[in-house]
């Protein structure tokens, strides 16, 4: 290992290690060796991402012994994610910041835009969530910046206040004196907020442009030892994302770049985790320092299947004062555990209610959503369109994702239109459904369809019995840049058939490489692939309840070297 200049916890393309793979093959004598190399276990380790699927632009924060981090999510409602841990590892989904409708200002917003780049600030027993909200461009005022406070960080949030000043990925610094501040982009640009951090106090100052000056922005700010430390990302979301660092003895000071920079940026190009950058420091109750941050990881090393997610690596000082990010490696697979007890949440049985959003606001759509059974009032018109309000998903959060449903086959009495089933869903340009439509005359058939550019085609159709139909029992399976589907029809004594696997011009497989950032050149595609649900009433009929029993999903890490 030494000779070669590899080290156990580099990962392949697929996150695989020369430590899990000893571990999976029980080779004790050369886990041995890694641990005096590494100097941890595999049983000691945590994998990056530790936040899987949609999860970008990561802002945490520690009350005590408690860890909180909030992540962008942009058009999807409820709006931005709120998680907790104890050990920084295992994350759990335990609230949003805006769950009122009314106060969300989705409608009509396209994919991409909505709400960006949070922070969660802590303040005399004030939890603050501040976000850009971001309008479409056709908006005179395309950018301001969203504030809003709970008492608790899983809310519920007051009603949120907006601030007109224009930039993006605000963050709040409650400095020693009781002061409060926002940062901005271009560069880092500072203004002095209210008390309460509802108001701006003051003109917007530049305080430092960045290290790198291509694209800075995601400005935190640290005081620690005597001096401002500002981490910034640059070099844009792409390849070139990094995280650099700048200090200054004083807030208003000039800030003086860190000799190391990027202090966090992936050079290897087939490297398992990409687009490393967009962090924020937190310290451990014990003193030890980690960085969260933003990452992607690429299936082939060419599409973002998954979106950008969540990395965290440690943070150690050098004697100088400068923080140093997983020792300039860059990020990594696999690395230790901090020293924190292990955070063993209890899973329910069932469905987490936190894990699934459906797009801008549902009004009367709202789904309903038990311990297994999820339904939705269907819409009418075109899926594509902005008022289309019937959907439900949750985050795919592996390249091998799976989710199966029972569909009640009698879509609202088996009228002309109707339709409903299981849907990849990446923004209104692109996106694919399976599932169960009646036309005239009651026929029933099973059809895939597939969106792109706001154009409908079909690529499969399988007339079934509609007579004496309950429910149709729907799977679907990811693999990649690829998806499954296969059907089985429910009779109404509970008979079910067996499963018919879809298949198109290629087999049983669809290519679905347009379900990424890089994958279609229409939209603002910073978002990432969602598996769920969809209802659809014809034009002249009635809203159905699209009516989901089962419900279940299976993601699985993909171990195989490619």
């Amino acid at each position: 290992t030494e000779r070669m200049g590899f080290s156990p916890a580099d990962g392949d393309r697929n996150g695989l290690t020369p430590l899990q793979m000893a571990h999976d093959a029980g080779q004790k004598e050369i886990l041995d060796y890694f641990e005096a190399y590494l100097g941890f276990t595999y049983e000691g380790s945590y994998q990056n991402p530790i936040i899987r699927g949609m999860h970008p632009d990561p802002s945490v924060l520690r009350v005590g012994d408690d860890y909180y981090m909030a992540n962008s999510s942009f058009v999807m409602f409820p709006a931005i994610p709120i998680s907790h841990s104890k050990d920084l590892v295992h994350w759990r989904t335990i609230g949003h910041a805006i769950t009122n409708p009314e106060w969300a200002r989705l409608t009509g917003l396209e994919s991409g835009r909505g709400y960006w780049a949070p922070d969660i600030s802590y303040k005399d027993g004030i939890f603050t969530v501040t976000a850009t909200y971001r309008n479409n461009d056709s908006e005179l005022l395309k950018r301001t910046q969203m504030v809003t406070h709970a008492s608790k960080p899983e809310g519920p949030y007051c009603e949120p206040v907006f601030i007109e000043e224009d930039g993006i990925d605000p963050s709040i610094f409650n400095d020693d004196d009781g002061r409060r501040y926002m940062l901005l982009n271009r560069g880092a640009r500072i203004f002095e907020l209210s008390p309460d951090a509802n108001k701006k106090v003051g003109e917007a100052k530049m305080l430092f442009y960045g290290s790198d000056k291509r694209a800075p922005e995601g400005a935190h700010l640290l005081k620690k030892d005597g001096y401002y430390y500002l981490f910034q990302a640059e070099g844009g979301t792409g390849i070139n994302h990094k995280i650099t660092v700048s200090r200054s003895r004083e807030l208003m000071g000039t800030y003086e770049p860190c000799p190391y920079n990027p202090i966090m940026t992936q050079r290897d190009l087939k490297g398992y985790l990409q687009r490393a950058g967009h962090g924020k420091p937190v310290m451990t109750q014990n003193g030890d320092w980690y960085i969260t941050y933003l990452c992607t990881r690429m299936q082939g090393g060419q599409y973002s299947i998954l979106g950008r997610e969540t990395a965290m690596d440690p943070i150690t000082w050098t004697p100088d004062g400068w923080p140093l990010v997983n020792r300039l490696k860059g990020p990594s697979a696999i690395a230790a555990k901090p020293d924190l007890p292990e955070y063993i949440f209890e899973e329910k049985e069932g469905l987490n209610p936190h894990e699934w959003v459906f797009l801008r606001t549902n009004g009367e759509c709202e789904p309903i959503i038990g311990e297994k059974d999820i339904s939705i009032l269907s819409s009418p018109g075109d899926p594509w369109e902005y008022e289309f309000r019937s959907f439900i998903f949750c985050r795919q959060d592996e390249f091998r994702f799976g989710m199966t449903a029972e569909l009640d086959g009698t879509l609202g009495g088996n009228e002309a239109g109707n339709e409903a089933g299981i849907v990849w869903y990446y923004d209104e340009y692109t996106f694919i459904t399976c599932g169960l439509l009646y036309e005239e005359g009651k026929k029933a058939y099973i059809v895939i369809k597939e969106y792109l550019g706001k154009t409908e085609k079909e690529l499969y159709r399988k007339e079934i019995a509609a007579d004496n139909l309950r429910a149709v029992k729907l799977t679907t399976e990811a693999d990649g840049t690829k998806r499954k589907f296969a059907f089985a029809s429910v009779s109404a004594e509970g008979k079910t058939e067996a499963l018919q696997v879809c298949t198109g011009d290629d087999g049983e497989w669809f290519d679905t490489a347009y379900l990424s950032d890089e994958g279609y050149p229409l939209g603002k595609r910073f978002t990432g692939t969602m598996c769920g649900f969809y209802g659809r009433n014809g034009e002249k009929t009635q809203k159905f309840r699209a009516c989901f029993s089962e419900c279940s999903k299976n993601s699985l890490f993909m171990r195989k070297s490619e």
